[in-house]
């Protein structure tokens, strides 16, 4: 199997399978000379680690993070990082029932057409497990754009299922399961509750921005700063849809209240979402995404087996009935990997060059 690294100057290769002994990643690519430590990771793992609350997956696993090499006295030294993730709460039995047949709306079918062969447990190497390597690598790029530019990242939910969620302050992200942006989130507990009981599952739209941007990274044609960060968003699992800015929105506006004004002031509004031919105006990078509902659910669903014969399938084990209540973290991390990735590109190629106009403010939606 190939496809398992992301980036070009910051690259992550991904390994591990959800049952597996340990998921992990790479990193090559990280500049020299920045203080890491374990504990520099361990607070976004924390905040995607399974189990954490009722309404997601009762996995429970520590997602305790090691690191094996690249940084010497506290310091990263320029070569590769390998970080270990050591998977602790498997629970395998729970998918012997599906050995010889496919769940509806898995890639087990798909995988299987595609290799011959496949690991069911968890969903092995397709689970959603395999995105705390993403956000350990994705700790290690928002430490350096911390430091290096000031960038930070943070993400919210705004609609689980039928139920919208308006946006109060970021300051309420944090402090409940669904980092939701809004101080009473009873209406998403309800709203989930009813959802546990019933087997099924929803799906959920979600906000990153990466606030404090530098103008200049990103290159036309293909390379262009937002199709890398739609490339990133839809490597996550689950995810159907990637706005930027605006988005589908930009469908009914008129090209006079489309186009963000500049002044001497700064910007006047975002639909752009921070990119303009695909390179950063300096604005708030602002993206939207789509996921699915879970697809692992208790309700009985029409399938077949590995001899093309109809059955019936029931997914058993313990799963997220939103899949998006632990998006926010991975979703930063994702896009701090593109940004991480950018930079060093940028500096690569056009680090010398200098330009007599000025920066001008950025303009966002709070």
């Amino acid at each position: 199997m190939s496809g398992n690294t992301f980036g070009t100057l910051f690259c992550v290769t991904n390994f591990g399978e959800s049952h597996g002994p340990a998921i992990g990643c790479v990193i090559d690519g990280c500049p020299p000379g920045m203080a890491l430590s374990e504990a520099d990771i361990q607070g976004d793992l924390d905040r995607r680690r399974p189990g954490t609350s009722k309404f997601v997956t009762q996995r429970s696993e520590p997602d305790a993070v090691e690191i094996l090499s690249g940084v010497y006295e506290g310091k990263t030294t320029g070569t590769p990082i390998a970080l270990l993730i050591r998977n602790t709460d498997q629970r395998s039995k729970d998918y012997g029932n599906i050995l010889q047949t496919f769940r509806p709306g898995h890639a087990d079918y798909a995988y299987w057409q595609k290799y011959g062969i496949r690991d069911p447990r968890g969903g092995g190497r397709s689970s959603a497990r395999l995105t705390a390597p993403t956000v350990a690598a994705g700790a290690v790029a928002r430490k350096w754009l911390k430091e290096r530019y000031g960038v930070t990242f943070k993400a919210c939910m705004t609609q689980i299922g039928d139920v919208v969620i308006p946006f109060e302050s970021w300051d309420h992200v944090p402090h409940n399961p669904f980092f939701a942006p809004v101080a009473d989130v009873s209406v998403l507990e309800d709203y989930m509750n009813a959802l546990r009981k019933s087997g099924d599952s929803c799906g959920a739209r979600l906000r990153v921005t990466a606030q404090g941007m530098p103008v200049g990274l990103g290159q036309p044609l293909y390379d262009k700063l937002d199709a890398d960060i739609a490339y990133a968003m839809m490597g996550l699992n689950a995810v159907k849809g990637v706005e930027i800015g605006a988005g589908f929105a930009s469908v009914t506006q008129r090209g006079s209240t489309h186009g963000d004004a500049l002044t001497p002031e700064g910007f006047v509004g975002n639909n752009a979402g921070g990119t303009l031919g695909g390179i950063s105006t300096g604005q708030d990078l602002d993206v939207s995404i789509a996921i699915k509902p879970t697809s692992s659910i208790l309700i009985p669903r029409d399938s077949i087996d590995v001899a093309g014969a109809p059955t019936e399938v029931i997914t058993k084990g313990r799963h997220d009935p939103c899949v998006g209540i632990r998006a926010a973290p991975i979703i930063e991390a994702l896009l701090a990997l593109v940004v991480m990735d950018h930079a060093l590109r940028h500096r690569a190629q056009c680090g010398d060059v200098k330009v007599e106009t000025p920066d001008i403010a950025a303009a966002g939606r709070g």
